[in-house]
């Protein structure tokens, strides 16, 4: 799936509304008066509309006779939605909200990429091997550039699933990557997070050998230290347990 892109007016729009409803400033089950957010915003019915139109589409609003249009339950949203997780990280500053989903993240990463990582060291091709080497390098020579590190990581990552050869792994990235910046923005924006390249070079390493065993184990080393690095930059409260091999 294409993340939605910010299209002028309505895609301005789309994430104005959006990021309200995610940020709590309008709640659950709170019907929405079109009047006075079509003179808040300054767009016409007719934009405000089709934007509401993509926020039903990801399951956020609907629209009933007699009752008009309202926030749906956040169990109806479609939080495995790229833009969903897009919006929810839409600032600097990290929620309580954000630390949640970023602790959520964590979780699917260490049952997802340990298993996809074993796949990719079965599976990968020399072409595989070329594009992790090039994002291991970029780790490399980005210096304290924090927009560079966060590229390169996602480079590698996005790498380690399309070297699974699964289409519907692939598509993971969708979910994976915009609370994987997220995260990546606030540590590498820190004068106290870790090296990456040596852990990012086990699993390179790993897989390169076809050793599905230990890419596995440095996969979950890697996932290991991003917690910790999140811990130590204040990313997430102390007083949650992380769960184990984050």
């Amino acid at each position: 799936m294409t993340p939605y892109a910010r299209r002028g007016v309505h895609g301005q729009t789309v994430e104005a509304l959006a990021r309200r409803i995610l940020g709590g400033q309008i709640p659950e089950g709170a019907t929405l008066d079109l009047t006075a957010l079509q003179s808040e915003l300054d767009v016409s019915l007719t934009a405000l509309r089709e934007s509401l139109k993509v926020l039903a589409a990801k399951g956020m609003v609907d629209a009933r006779q007699k009752r008009g249009t309202f926030v749906r339950n956040r169990s109806d949203w479609n939080l495995l939605d790229a833009d969903v997780l897009r919006w929810q990280f839409h600032s600097d500053r990290t929620t309580d909200a954000d630390r949640a989903l970023l602790r959520n993240l964590a979780e699917v990463r260490s049952i997802i990429e340990p298993a996809a990582v074993r796949l990719a060291a079965e599976r990968r091709t020399d072409a595989d091997l070329a594009a992790l080497d090039a994002a291991v390098d970029a780790m490399g020579v980005g210096g304290s550039d924090a927009a560079h590190a966060v590229e390169a990581d996602l480079a590698f990552h996005r790498a380690l699933l399309v070297a699974t050869h699964n289409e519907l792994l692939e598509r993971m990235e969708m979910v994976i990557e915009s609370g994987l910046a997220h995260r990546d923005r606030i540590v590498h924006s820190s004068p106290h997070s870790q090296d990456p390249v040596p852990a990012h070079r086990a699993v390179l390493d790993a897989v390169r050998a076809r050793d599905p065993h230990a890419a596995e184990a440095a996969m979950r080393a890697l996932l290991d230290q991003a917690g910790r690095d999140l811990d130590r930059v204040g990313g997430s409260d102390n007083d949650m347990e992380r769960p184990s091999g984050q």
